[in-house]
């Protein structure tokens, strides 16, 4: 009988799936998801104070801020309605994306919603990278959010299932650690593309690619959950 995650014999010992290469691999590609998350909340802020990206994006904020003084209020100093929508669009995308996400999570597996969350993910920085309007910038970064809802669903889920009983733990803060660094990572992608004298916000939105193009290769060849697959009919 199954007794907290293992499988009890008739002589009392308790098995559970052993740690292999293979389940680190699979749990470091699936935690790419949070390093997609990270990227994109350390990365806007350090964008949206390039001048060269609110000069050509943003110009009413840009002449603002050239032409503060010390004696203004720090409150809504440049407000925006456009550069608000352009940072808040992907939080709103991906609360409204969870909820599909989650069904596709259910529906069909753990993998297709990394995936799709992956594939989402990477054509919004695609989008954001190559922007010369203000539209491309609100399409690129509502499919960020978009992505990030599907990778915040499945991901996590796909690391508890994955890892052995008693390293479920250990491999589950994955997501939360490789979000952290992808803030850390972001922070230093903007103070070293600051210093480039032109296109470094392009560089700084592009690069979040990376971890996404990661991330959907990745899951292309991870086996979906055990669980996943019971939960679907498919026990053989």
């Amino acid at each position: 009988m199954a007794v907290g995650g293992g499988i009890r014999a008739g002589n009392g010992k308790q098995y559970e799936g052993r740690v292999t290469p293979f389940v680190i691999v699979a749990c470091l590609v699936a935690a790419t998801g949070g390093l997609i998350f990270g990227y994109d909340i350390g990365i806007s802020g350090g964008v949206t104070s390039m001048d060269e990206f609110l000069h050509k994006f943003f110009p009413a904020v840009y002449e603002k801020q050239k032409n503060a003084t010390g004696h203004e209020s720090q409150y809504c100093k440049f407000e925006n309605h456009m550069l608000t929508l352009f940072t808040s669009s992907l939080y709103l995308a991906a609360l409204v994306a969870s909820f599909f996400a989650s069904a596709t999570t259910r529906k069909f597996g753990r993998k297709i919603s990394m995936t799709v969350g992956g594939v989402v993910f990477l054509i919004g920085a695609i989008l954001n990278g190559a922007a010369i309007n203000v539209a491309m910038l609100i399409i690129g970064r509502i499919l960020l959010g978009v992505g990030i809802g599907y990778a915040n669903q499945s991901v996590p889920v796909y690391l508890s299932e994955m890892a052995p009983p008693k390293l479920r733990g250990a491999l589950n803060i994955g997501f939360q650690m490789a979000t952290t660094i992808g803030i850390f990572a972001a922070n230093l992608v903007n103070y070293g593309t600051a210093q480039m004298k032109a296109n470094g916000w392009r560089v700084s939105l592009a690069l979040a690619a990376l971890p996404a193009l990661i991330m959907t290769i990745g899951a292309l060849f991870l086996p979906d959950t055990p669980n996943s697959l019971i939960e679907r009919g498919k026990k053989d």
